[in-house]
Parts: C-alpha cells; sequence; structure tokens
C-alpha cells in the first residue's frame, strides 16, 4: 500500500530546533526524525512514499532524493507560497496518490503491524478508517475521538474535554482517493476541519484501534520521549 507523509508542518512549539531545519527533519539519536518514519514503513513492505513538504522543504528533498538509496520509491507534493494544512496539502499531492493509500503525520510514531490496518479497512469498506488509541499510557496528547457501538468515529474535538471521547487520533489514516474530491484544491485547511465532519456524516470514517502508544514530536518533551522509546529498543 502506499503512503502519503504530511511532511509541511513549521514546528513551532520545537523551536529553536525548528527555526533552520523543518519538524520532520529535527534529528533525533543524530538521525532525521522522517527517516525512522520511512524505515518502520519500509519493515512492512510500504515502498512508496508520498512526500507533502512545505516548510524548508528543500531540505527534504535534497537529503531523501528519490528514495533510491533507502530501497524506496519517493515522490514530492510541494507547497509553494502559503501553507495548505494538512487536508489542502493531501488535496495538492492527489495525482500522486493511488485509490487507496495511507495517510501518516509527519511528526507521529507509531510503531505498529500496517498491513493489518490494510486488511480491516479493506473489509469495512469504508472511505476512511482511522488509528486511534485510549490513551492507556500518557502521550500527552487529550482524548478528541468518540466512537459508536460499530467502531464508526462519530465525533471529533480537538477543543474540548468530555468523557466520551475516549480515544486520541494516533496519526495514521488509510484513505480512499475519492474522498479528497469533497476538498477545494488551493485551499488551506485541515484534515480535521475539511474532510472529517464529511466522512462522520456519512458515517465513512471507521476506527481501528491500537493497543500501541504512538510517540508524537510536537514538543521538546515529546521528542525526549521518543528518544527514550528508542534506546529501550536498541
Amino acid at each position: 500500500m502506499q503512503a502519503a507523509i504530511l511532511a509541511g508542518g513549521i514546528g513551532t512549539r520545537l523551536k529553536p530546533l525548528t527555526e533552520q531545519v523543518p519538524k520532520v527533519m529535527v534529528p533525533v539519536n543524530d538521525k532525521p526524525f522522517l527517516m525512522y518514519l520511512i524505515e518502520l514503513l519500509k519493515s512492512y513492505e510500504i515502498n512508496d512514499i508520498v512526500l507533502c513538504v512545505g516548510y524548508l522543504g528543500d531540505q527534504v528533498k535534497d537529503f531523501f532524493g528519490d528514495g533510491d538509496s533507502l530501497g524506496v520509491r519517493i515522490r514530492y507534493s510541494e507547497e509553494k507560497g502559503k501553507l495548505l494544512g494538512t487536508g489542502g496539502a493531501l488535496k495538492q499531492a492527489q495525482v500522486l496518490l493511488d485509490d487507496q493509500f495511507l495517510v501518516i503525520n509527519g511528526d507521529t510514531y507509531l510503531p505498529i503491524d500496517y498491513r493489518e490496518v490494510e486488511r480491516v479497512f479493506f473489509r469495512r469498506g469504508k472511505k476512511a478508517l482511522m488509528v486511534v488509541y485510549d490513551n492507556q499510557e500518557d502521550t500527552g496528547v487529550k482524548n478528541n475521538i468518540e466512537l459508536d457501538y460499530d467502531l464508526r468515529v462519530i465525533r471529533y474535538n480537538k477543543d474540548t474535554r468530555s468523557p466520551n471521547l475516549q480515544y486520541v487520533d494516533a496519526g495514521v489514516l488509510a484513505l480512499k482517493k475519492e474522498a479528497l474530491d469533497y476538498l477545494e484544491e488551493g485551499c488551506s485547511i485541515s484534515l480535521e476541519k475539511g474532510l472529517y465532519p464529511i466522512l462522520i456524516k456519512q458515517g465513512q470514517l471507521a476506527a481501528y484501534i491500537s493497543k500501541q502508544r504512538f510517540y508524537d514530536m510536537g514538543t521538546l518533551k515529546q521528542k525526549r520521549i521518543f528518544e527514550e522509546f528508542l534506546k529501550k529498543g536498541a
């Protein structure tokens, strides 16, 4: 299965580390964070990768090139001028995407079996499948997902706290390309505001519950937690 990695973020909360480099290129144990994502995907035979780059995107392109040295195929969709947000960036990349693909947050590392996510996605037959986590081990990101009895996402809300919000978006989404038709080309918009409400209303956003926590590079503290995780696995 193909993967699109959202790698255009500025990384405001990681400053000063991101003043000269994009968030995905911030070194973690002397290796760019994005390298860990690509190696993880490759370990599950996901070798076709589209990188949606924006802020300081030339650094990403110069470092990874076409991916041949890593044994993968990398193509780029680059935001020129204004940043488009996660939804706008994915819409811009639409021409490069397969009919079904994974969307990976460029600042999130989730070590699960992506082949199983793909199998569940096909079995559910929805336009999208979101990987969620119950925050049993605190990820530092508050719960923002409510599910119904059929494991469909019925609410996505980052702005409020509620006992019904029992899961958190784990940064991985399986998506049918046709869903991108709901987004207007060239507009700056996030997936959670531009696409998820439409899919939820249609009952087309299923959930895959992960028992494995994700690691987020959103802040310096979360970066240190990821570094500790890597040391334990060494």
